[in-house]
């Protein structure tokens, strides 16, 4: 070992003395979005607040920095935002930012998600066949305006986009966003049925169509409502999201405007768009979890 270490040591010098590679060090909106969602849910499952804390500093920069005038850019360096965004750049941060808000609730992170998606639907979605081409319809005319639809080394847009627009109209019983997220998958359900190995994002978003996922949310206090969430996420659950929304959040939007504190506590189980009584007791809420 001793002579291991020394080798170390003496590569190491060697190697100090070299010239060091360049070092991208430009923001992708794109990528912080894939890796928000990541640190959110990692933070989340483990337990590491430092990690929800790293995903929601990283969701204010690329708002404070990349979102303008209601539309998000796609790149920052050197202190300078540029290049109008593209479609993964909106809705892989849509996915962060929603992950994030299960791991802790803030209001502008939610409007945020929401006016993202707005901008989805408004500036990239194909309203006559369906489906979300990549570039925006202000974007500079191309020969052909691509529609990503397979996985590469990252998600196919497509996907995550008929994904998030399908839970985020679940949480607010919002159709517009559930009917986009449809078409979506209708219009892609050939190439999606013809390869599924290569379409594993669209796969995903036709599993959460076909059997919605269980929204549960809950009311109350930050501190009398994390025994709730730690019973929630007990268990390996993919299927089933989580907000615990403070009791002093205001003007909340469509169906979580009617998610109010009963007594102490109280937990709404929806799946799909049928929903259970309003549960008070955590041995209830157990119980209806299961």
């Amino acid at each position: 070992m001793a002579l291991l270490e020394s080798a170390r040591r003496k590569l190491y010098m060697a190697r100090e003395k070299r010239v060091r590679p360049g070092r991208d060090e430009k923001i992708l909106t794109s990528w912080n979005g894939l890796m928000i969602k990541g640190m959110a849910r990692a933070g989340r499952v483990l337990g590491r607040p430092d990690l929800i804390a790293s995903a929601g500093r990283a969701l204010d920069f690329i708002r404070a920095q990349l979102w303008r005038d209601n539309r998000l850019l796609a790149t920052h360096k050197d202190g300078k935002s540029h290049l109008s965004a593209y479609l993964d750049d909106h809705v892989f941060l849509m996915e962060g930012a929603f992950e994030l808000l299960q791991a802790q609730w803030r209001g502008p992170d939610f409007d945020f998600t929401r006016a993202l998606a707005d901008t989805v639907l408004e500036h990239f979605e194909d309203e006559s066949r369906g489906g979300f081409y990549f570039t925006g319809d202000d974007h500079e005319k191309l020969v052909y305006r691509p529609k990503p639809v397979a996985d590469d080394a990252i998600p196919s847009g497509n996907g995550v986009a008929a994904l998030v627009l399908l839970r985020l109209g679940h949480v607010l019983g919002d159709l517009n966003y559930l009917h986009a997220a449809e078409r979506t998958l209708e219009a892609l359900y050939s190439s999606l049925r013809s390869q599924p190995s290569t379409h594993g994002a669209l796969l995903l978003a036709l599993e959460e169509l076909l059997d919605p996922p269980q929204t549960v949310v809950l009311r109350g206090t930050p501190e009398a409502m994390q025994s709730w969430q730690t019973l929630a996420s007990r268990h390996y659950r993919p299927h089933r999201l989580v907000f615990a929304i403070p009791d002093g959040a205001e003007n909340l939007p469509g169906m979580l405007a009617e998610r109010k504190t009963m007594d102490g506590v109280t937990a709404y189980i929806c799946a799909g768009h049928a929903c259970r009584a309003p549960v008070t007791k955590l041995a209830d809420f157990e119980a209806s979890l299961n």
